[in-house]
């Protein structure tokens, strides 16, 4: 027997190609970000979604199931439930982990800050494509208007990913996420954006309603607000604000001063 024989040559084994620091960034959104607990606190908005859906069927003066659900879910659901889900997303993604002082690790990594940036933003707009976009469109066929399940359906999608970006950047300029973010939503996009339509034509509220409704075939004229971009229209402006915000993100990480747990 030959020594070739005795001792075979050794199989060559071909190198795993490493994973990315990106999609290493976006699979810990996924998986650390997002914690049980932080998935219920999403599904209670998206819960209150459906339960607007069926509350348009007490609404009796609309002479159409459709225009019954798009005043019910320009007032309840894009107004309330989306904004609300979003900044939960939003603050699990960035926000939390800075306040409890383990966003060091990965701030001080050789990682660039737009890789974590980007990573993060389609790590919580992932997550909002499967859990307030869907609740939307549900509550559009449990309200009896399943022809607006699509338009519902987009425009839930295109204001989350907004909002999202918008909470990244909040949590790059403050540890009290929650506390602006709320304030925003409610003090600024609300009282403010129903008065001034310059803020109006910012504001993922009231853009993400005017998506709605310009892909209704017969919208109530109540919704249809004058000065601000609908339908398609409202999602190129929507996605500038983003780009804006992400930008504003980006540039305020490489300055952050990070020291340990918020108190």
């Amino acid at each position: 027997m030959t020594e070739a024989q005795t001792h075979p040559a050794p199989v060559p084994v071909t190198p795993r190609r490493p994973r990315s620091r990106f999609v290493a960034i976006f699979l810990y959104t996924l998986q650390s970000c997002v914690p049980p607990k932080r998935w219920a606190a999403v599904l209670l908005p998206c819960a209150g979604a459906l339960l607007f859906g069926l509350l348009a069927h007490a609404v009796h003066h609309f002479p159409t199931r459709e225009r019954a659900f798009a005043n019910v879910a320009a007032e309840g659901i894009f107004s309330l439930m989306m904004p609300i889900a979003a900044l939960v997303i939003g603050d699990s993604v960035l926000g939390a982990e800075v306040r409890a002082g383990t966003f060091h690790f990965t701030w001080l990594s050789p990682t660039p800050t737009w890789q974590i940036i980007l990573g993060r933003w389609i790590g919580g707009s992932a997550v909002t494509l499967v859990t307030i976009a869907p609740a939307t469109a549900l509550a559009a066929v449990v309200a009896g208007a399943a022809q607006s399940a699509g338009a519902a359906y987009l425009a839930a999608a295109v204001g989350s990913v907004t909002y999202v970006a918008l909470f990244i950047f909040i949590g790059c300029i403050t540890r009290r996420t929650a506390v602006w973010s709320l304030a925003i939503v409610f003090l600024v996009e609300r009282l403010l954006g129903a008065a001034l339509t310059g803020i109006a034509q910012l504001s993922p509220t009231w853009e993400s309603r005017a998506i709605f409704v310009g892909f209704l075939d017969d919208p109530p004229s109540r919704l249809i607000r004058a000065g601000i971009p609908q339908g398609g229209n409202a999602i190129v402006r929507l996605a500038a604000v983003t780009l804006v915000a992400l930008l504003l993100a980006n540039w305020r990480m490489k300055h952050m001063r990070l020291s340990g747990a918020a108190d």
